[in-house]
């Protein structure tokens, strides 16, 4: 007769991937309100939580598809969409009196250095949001953040139609130049820090 010894199950939410225990234990210790960042597939949401003994309190919600009432027309899902939408929630969250300290929580997610969740992060740290960073050398560079590298892509491709039209569908679609990203980028920050 076997003598295993019974599977332990593990925590429902652990097992569906939703929350790491370990990690939001850490996070709720701090006493700091979290900056909840997730991203699907056409948007990044952003969310201010505080920790409440009934479950976690959502205090203000934002994603990126509210750039668009600023003007940007662009992808609501790459870097200088991650920046200015953190900029925008950043700004959002101090004028409407939240506390200023906070941590990031990116979930079951490790961001790698420079992507779109520290792109995410620069912003927040640039609208007056106090977030613990850590080094300089994990933000995106300047030019990233603007969309320079998608700008410098389109001219490279633009004698290639063929593929100029595949990769930039959506921007065409749309009657938008990959090329003015960077200038769209400019005067939608300056709309949110005005």
């Amino acid at each position: 007769m076997a003598t295993k010894k019974p599977r332990t199950v593990l925590y429902r939410r652990k097992r569906e991937k939703k929350t790491n225990y370990s990690k939001r234990l850490k996070l709720i210790l701090s006493g700091k309100e979290r900056v909840v960042l997730r991203f699907t597939n056409q948007k990044i949401i952003v969310q201010l939580v505080k920790f409440e003994a009934k479950g976690d309190k959502i205090l203000l919600g934002a994603d990126s598809f509210a750039l668009k009432k600023w003007g940007w027309s662009y992808s609501c899902k790459n870097l200088p969409a991650a920046y200015l939408t953190g900029l925008m929630f950043g700004k959002e969250a101090l004028k409407k009196g939240h506390d200023n300290e906070v941590v990031l929580d990116t979930g079951f997610k490790n961001p790698l250095h420079k992507s779109k969740a520290y792109a995410l992060l620069k912003g927040l740290l640039d609208s007056g949001l106090q977030v613990p960073s850590g080094d300089e050398k994990i933000f995106p560079t300047e030019g990233r953040l603007k969309g320079n590298h998608i700008k410098e892509h389109a001219i490279k491709i633009k004698d290639n139609k063929e593929d100029y039209n595949l990769k930039f569908a959506q921007y065409l679609k749309s009657n938008m130049e990959p090329e003015k990203i960077v200038d769209q980028f400019e005067l939608v920050k300056n709309k949110i820090n005005a």
